[in-house]
């Protein structure tokens, strides 16, 4: 089993989860509108839908990358999320479309995800307060503290004005013309 760097995720209301860095994990800190997703599946389409860029999304299932990712449930190009929270991230990617595991996949998009955190915790207090600005952090506790973290959160750009159409919108027009089945 492989093991995984301290990460850390602060939130604008002072809290701070600590768990385990997975996917890129370049020593690091950003920030971005921490939410969650219900979904029992669909992972690797969540992570790549236009519409949570600019976000970090905590899943509710408790498990999440057994069944790994594969080139034909892409929602688009990329991963837009800027960070993924899991409960426990799946030692095995276990699925005959699998073409690799959500670690290495998230690694070569330069996305880091946490793990071992509470999101039932993290889910609840979303629920009940809303949205809240936070700062994912891949940094030593030594080089970055706590408040830190804390304060950088609290100072985050809200997602409420931001023109993310523009960001996430195509350059140029591209057919889509595959087989339906029919």
């Amino acid at each position: 089993m492989q093991t995984y760097p301290p990460a850390r995720l602060a939130l604008e209301d002072g809290s701070v989860f600590f768990g385990h860095a997975f996917g890129d994990l370049t020593p690091r800190s950003f920030d971005g509108e921490v939410c969650f997703n219900t979904s029992l599946g669909g992972y690797q389409e969540i992570l790549t839908d236009p519409s949570y860029a600019g976000q970090i999304v905590t899943m509710t299932c408790p498990l999440i990358g057994n069944y790994g990712v594969n080139d034909q449930d892409l929602e688009s190009s990329k991963v837009w999320v800027r960070g993924f929270i899991v409960r426990e991230l799946a030692n095995v990617a276990s699925n005959y479309r699998s073409n690799s595991k959500l670690e290495n996949w998230l690694a070569k998009q330069q996305v880091t995800g946490i793990t071992g955190i509470d999101t039932r915790a993290l889910t609840r207090k979303l629920r009940i307060t809303g949205a809240l600005n936070g700062i994912l952090s891949t940094e030593e506790l030594s080089k970055v503290s706590n408040d830190e973290l804390v304060d950088r959160a609290k100072a985050a750009p809200s997602m409420v004005g931001q023109n993310l159409a523009r960001e996430v919108s195509r350059e140029s027009v591209e057919l889509w013309n595959a087989n339906l089945g029919d």
